[in-house]
């Protein structure tokens, strides 16, 4: 039988080919043959396979492959000082034009002599699990430059914009040299939230035009941008980019202060023409220069590690609970029954919890 994502010849989909090339890289990072430590200083010195494969660990699902991941963090931290980096989260809507923005920004970035990191999600299929993993295409650019280092990752059927491995993946990019980070969401719609959990500046990519996209677009988005950017100025855009940008301005106006003591600002840009790309250089630093002297960026990152350390707990109690054959069995019993309708969803969810307090009575 074909696949969901096989066409009508039996072809292999896009889909089907990226779940592939996924699974092949964790049983390729699996199978890899030395320590923690070896692994931590080829990162440290820059090696790019060794930096994949560590990031690719850091997507598994097995517990034994997330404890060696665990052990390569733990020898770059003892071994190798940490150096300090910017983290820029960037979302949007669909064709804001986020990877021409991100090309852009990016070159900016290694014109200044910095190293720079892409962390792409690309979205995952519902139905096949599989993910396009296009951004490498769509930033020819950046994918050739020796500073600069692309990684698409995909969604899996994780919430938020980004994936389950996205704060690790940072880290190991900056052990790596890599002192600039950039974090693109999928871009899906306005639920990319869990991004500001993992970066210093969220910058919003909005459209000319967005009178009418104001009426729809998310509150919780808007309140969590340090900087709004109608893209697409250009093309005799300019006018109408410029009403929108005055529209967000005034839409600011009715948010609760920022909580990092600035001022949102709302700006327009061309990522095609490479217009006010540098200006908006310049504001991502000299937010970064508020937020280092007020303290507030030591504030916020101590509270995403809080939060990532949480998030952690779930992600590793819900996969050791489904770890054993017979908690494997439940599971699918009440999997199939939920799909059934024999059991609600909630009650399906007491049940398994019910399970695990009783099996840790017993030990």
């Amino acid at each position: 039988m074909a696949s969901p994502d096989s066409n009508k010849k039996g072809q292999i989909g896009p889909g089907d080919r990226a779940r592939q090339e996924a699974v092949s890289r964790i049983r390729t990072a699996q199978s890899i043959d030395m320590s923690a430590t070896q692994w931590a200083e080829r990162i440290h010195n820059g090696e790019r396979d060794a930096l994949s494969q560590a990031i690719t660990l850091s997507e598994s699902q097995k517990i034994e492959d997330l404890q060696r991941l665990d052990a390569v963090l733990l020898a770059l931290r003892k071994s190798f000082p940490k150096k300090e980096s910017h983290r820029i989260g960037i979302t949007g809507v669909p064709g804001v034009g986020k990877s021409t923005f991100i090309e852009q920004l990016g070159k900016e970035i290694i014109g200044e002599n910095h190293r720079l990191a892409v962390l792409a999600i690309d979205p995952s299929s519902g139905r096949s699990g599989g993910s396009i993993l296009g951004d490498k295409t769509r930033m020819e650019t950046l994918t050739r430059e020796p500073n600069a280092f692309v990684r698409p990752s995909p969604t899996a059927d994780t919430l938020g914009g980004v994936t389950r491995g996205t704060f690790e993946a940072i880290e190991l990019c900056e052990a790596a040299g890599f002192d600039r980070i950039i974090i693109e969401t999928v871009g899906v719609g306005q639920s990319e939230t869990a991004v500001r959990d993992l970066t210093d500046v969220f910058i919003l990519l909005m459209l000319p035009g967005g009178g009418d996209e104001l009426q729809g677009i998310k509150r919780g988005i808007m309140e969590m941008a340090d900087l709004l950017l109608v893209n697409k100025c250009d093309s005799g855009r300019e006018p109408l980019a410029q009403e929108t940008a005055m529209q967000y301005r005034k839409a600011l106006h009715l948010f609760p202060p920022n909580q990092g003591g600035h001022e949102v600002q709302v700006q327009t840009v061309s990522a095609l023409n490479n217009q006010g790309i540098d200006s908006t250089m310049a504001h991502i630093q000299e937010l970064i220069d508020t937020w280092q002297t007020n303290g507030w960026l030591n504030h916020q990152r101590s509270n995403q590690r809080i939060r990532q350390f949480e998030n952690q707990i779930q992600r590793l109690s819900f996969m050791r609970d489904r770890g054993s054959e017979h908690a494997a069995e439940t599971w699918s019993a009440l999997v199939r029954q939920v799909a059934e309708g024999t059991l609600t969803p909630l009650n399906a969810a007491h049940l398994w919890q019910a399970r695990g307090r009783k099996t840790s009575a017993s030990r």
